[in-house]
């Protein structure tokens, strides 16, 4: 961790650095870019979310422990019997060997007095309703509980499977994010340099034009030079020098850009370390590449692969929900006010141990559909992933077509603009010595123009296929 954060301040001390030279290189564009992309915090942030998640399923095995407490108020006391209440009471009877209630009986036919259809003990025994009548005004309790799941269904094993692969999953789409942020200051960076170069060049045809200008109108003055060469070289100059606005305009647009890829203000201003340079570089990397390698580099390909054995895991959730479930509990537990030795207003407890036992008997089909339906969730994950796989193949083969075709491009324009500087010497030569018209020397100017564009568009788009090629086959270094 240390050895990240010091990398970090370093970086960013080079950056800041390089800013107050005025000079920025591409690596220090890129660290830019991830430092202060803010999509890119929140993947961060989304893998400490997983983490978190997969340290509570973890817990799941663990025993827990809860300590609850409750206190009640009650406005009224709580009374067994409505009033006092008289118990008949009995005498052993030795000749029966029973048990006999104590009545009055007639002393002349020996039946018991009835009065109102009821018989009537002589002797009762007085049951007071104060003696039933019990103080719940404040009633406390409490309990501490520990819980420990022996049998779950296997449901704690797939959750935490489930919690690891998207931990992992957060990380590829990170680093997957990451990628995507790189490549697009890569192409931010190289339409900088792409179009500062096309700013140079049109000004070294602004001033090839002026000086042709300048040259012809010198010749009407001599009589050898009609009005209208003037006129087709003041057309030329004018549109040379709209092309210079335009590119002017789009140099700013572009540098706008990119300070906003790498996180900067848009008017922030800074040199580009390739700004200068007459070759960029070309021919990076080797456009052979093995399919298997490039799929066990594509992090978009890992977060499927992680996305389809969660989905796996989710079924096995569901069938969980279809197995028994087993868990041991102990419990210490007080109450006040407490009967366990007569109703007393005051605190004692007890503790119990048990187990709990759930066994899904019968839910209509519920729960075999929901598993079911996981299933056929997995199914179209791996199916997912299998057609990502062939997309991603044909990728890396337009991928590596395009990377050949634009290096052949550039051989080629690099071809031109050795023929089109040779073109353009000898008009130029022709002209001084008068056997050369005002239209082949535009002619030249023009086509030593385009040939200049052209090498600069190809040198470019070599750098943009290498950076796209490194990124299809996972090969994105930063």
């Amino acid at each position: 961790m240390k050895r990240t954060i010091c990398t970090l301040l370093l970086i960013s001390g080079m950056t800041v650095s390089a800013l107050a030279q005025g000079t920025v290189s591409l690596d220090s564009c890129r660290a830019m870019a991830l430092r202060n992309n803010k999509e890119l915090r929140q993947a961060e942030a989304k893998i400490e979310v997983a983490h978190h998640q997969h340290a509570t399923a973890q817990a799941a095995y663990k025993p827990t422990i809860d300590l609850e407490a409750t206190y009640l108020y009650n406005a009224r006391n709580l009374s067994l019997v409505e009033s006092d209440q008289l118990l008949p009471t009995k005498t052993f009877n030795p000749k029966t060997g029973t048990y006999d209630f104590n009545l009055v009986t007639d002393p002349q036919t020996g039946y018991p007095v009835q009065v109102n259809g009821q018989v009537v003990p002589a002797q009762v025994a007085l049951l007071p309703k104060d003696a039933l009548t019990y103080n719940i005004h404040h009633v406390m309790a409490g309990a501490l509980t520990i819980t420990q799941p022996l049998y779950m269904g296997g449901k704690i094993k797939a959750m935490n499977e489930i919690t690891s692969r998207a931990e992992e999953l957060a990380r590829a789409m990170s680093q997957n994010k990451a990628d995507d942020i790189i490549y697009d200051v890569d192409v931010a960076y190289w339409q900088v340099v792409s179009l500062v170069a096309k700013q140079k060049l049109a000004k070294s045809y602004v001033d090839l034009v002026e000086r042709l200008d300048n040259d012809v109108k010198a010749m009407q003055q001599q009589g050898v030079a009609t009005k209208a060469n003037v006129l087709n070289v003041d057309v030329k100059l004018n549109e040379a020098q709209v092309d210079l606005t335009r590119v002017n305009n789009g140099v700013v647009l572009a540098r706008m850009l990119l300070a906003q890829r790498c996180g900067l203000p848009v008017n922030t201003t800074f040199t580009l370390a390739d700004e200068n340079r007459d070759e960029v570089g070309t021919g990076l990397l080797v456009a052979k590449t093995d399919m298997n390698t490039v799929l066990a580099r594509r992090h978009d390909i890992r977060a499927l692969e992680l996305a389809t054995e969660i989905y796996d895991q989710k079924a096995r959730v569901e069938r969980a929900a279809m197995m028994p479930t087993l868990a041991a509990m102990a419990s210490v537990y007080v109450t006040n006010p407490n009967s366990f030795n007569g109703f007393k207003n005051r605190f004692n407890g007890s503790f119990a141990v048990g187990a709990v036992l759930k066994v899904p008997i019968w839910h209509w089909g519920g729960l075999s559909s929901k598993y079911k339906a996981a299933l056929a969730e997995a199914r179209i994950k791996r199916l997912e992933l299998d057609d990502a796989r062939d997309k991603i193949n044909l990728q890396v083969q337009q991928a590596t077509f395009r990377y050949d075709e634009a290096l052949k491009t550039y051989a080629m324009t690099k071809a031109n603009l050795a023929k089109a500087d040779e073109n353009l010497r000898i008009a130029g030569v022709a002209f001084k010595e008068g056997v050369a018209t005002v239209d082949e020397v535009t002619a030249a100017q023009t086509a030593w123009l385009k040939a200049n564009s052209e090498k600069i568009d190809a040198e470019i788009d070599v750098r943009l296929c290498d950076t796209y090629l490194s990124k299809v086959t996972g090969l994105m270094s930063y």
